[in-house]
Formats: C-alpha cells, structure tokens, sequence
C-alpha cells in the first residue's frame, strides 16, 4: 500500500510527498553552504519505505549522488529492493530538476523581472561563458518553470497570494519570507509531487505554444527531397 500525503511519518525534517515520488523533500532550513559545510545530507533518514510502510523489502540507505552546484553537495538516498526504486532527499535550498540553488534560480528571475533591456543583453551579462543561444536557453528555463509555479500556487494559497501581482517580489511581501521560493516549497508541501519545479517535484510545465500537435515536424533542418 502506497501512503497518501501527510500520512507517512516524518524522521529528521523528510517528509514523503505523496504517492510513488521518488524525491522527497528534506526540510533542514539551511542555506546551500550550511547544507554543504555540515554535510547535512548524513542526517538525512527516513524511518521506513514510502512504497512498504510495514517494512520486510530490504529498504536501506543508497549511495548518495553529487550535484553540480553548488560545488560539494550531495544528497541522500534510500533503496528499495523489491519495488526496484530509489528515493533522494533533496533539502530545500536545492532546486528540482535544475542544477542550481532555489537562491540561485530566484536571482536570476528578479534579474529579469527589473531589467530594462533586452533578455539577450541579460542573458549574456549572466552567462558569459555558453555564448548568447545558450544563455537565453538557460534564462527561459528558470523563467518559466517560475511563471508555470507562481499560477499555480495562486490556486492553493488563495487566502495569502489571491490577487497577488505574480513577481518574486510580490510573493516575497505576502509571504513575508526573504527567499519566495523556499518559502513556498514549506507552504505546499503536501502538493510537491504534482508542482512543477524548481519547487516542486513534478514534471516540466510545457508552453502551450511548445506543444506539438499532430504530426507536427520536429524543429531542425528540412529532410530531402525524394528523388524523381
């Protein structure tokens, strides 16, 4: 029997997010370089199997794995033999699905939010390293896995962010939090597996303008011609 949110006990700040999520989150309320500095994914347990909560399937601690940013981190990780599923415990400070802080991410998003010239300009004064294409990739991706997020927490929060304007500096007010995004992974947390991230634990939102439709052609150069 899988347990349902807010059913399965929590063990030192990891709470299992609902069912079949394999990342859970890992409530520690440090910073990215706290988390690093005390190596605080060794605290990181869990009392039992998210998937066997009445034990007997060999759950035990995995390896855990190395993130990118920030330089030093890694994150636990649980095994369960029989379900053949491996669950990660990834702390607040971290980002889903990204290479990056929340910190890190939410700068960038006010970056963009306040800048008065072109994304191009920004993108390249960001990341000067991968060229302009590739820094506008990696803007747009942290801008609107954010945009996807705030629409949606609208909807679960309607009693703190209901008419709220949708900037991180407007969810920071209401929210009366210095980091917005942080903040709300503590608030929806029994929702984690169904948001998008950075937050959430669910899948990438896809701009509808994105979506492919029937037999549409994938983007790339033309195939050739058939010979006549």
């Amino acid at each position: 029997m899988v347990p349902t949110p807010g059913k399965a006990k929590a063990r030192d700040g990891v709470q299992p997010c609902g069912p079949h999520s394999v990342q859970l989150r890992f409530a520690t309320g440090l910073t990215s370089e706290e988390y690093v500095r005390q190596q605080a994914w060794r605290s990181a347990t869990l009392s039992h199997c998210p998937l066997h909560p009445k034990g007997g399937c060999g759950f035990a601690r995995h390896t855990p794995y190395e993130r990118v940013e920030p330089p030093g981190c890694l994150v636990a990780r649980y095994y369960c033999p029989e379900g053949h599923t491996t669950f990660s415990l990834l702390p607040d400070c971290l980002a889903s699905r990204l290479s990056s802080t929340l910190a890190d991410v939410e700068e960038v998003v006010e970056a963009v939010e306040s800048f008065d010239e072109s994304r191009e300009v920004l993108a390249e004064l960001l990341r000067p390293d991968i060229g302009r294409q590739c820094a506008l990739r990696w803007m747009r991706r942290r801008t609107r896995a954010v945009s996807a997020l705030m629409v949606t927490v609208v909807g679960l929060l309607p009693s703190v962010l209901s008419g709220c304007e949708r900037t991180l500096q407007a969810f920071r007010a209401a929210l009366g939090a210095t980091r917005a995004l942080p903040a709300l992974r503590e608030r929806v947390a029994d929702h984690l597996p169904y948001l998008p991230p950075p937050v959430g634990f669910g899948p990438r939102s896809t701009p509808r303008d994105r979506r492919p439709g029937p037999g549409q052609q994938e983007g790339g150069a033309d195939p050739p011609r058939p010979e006549t």
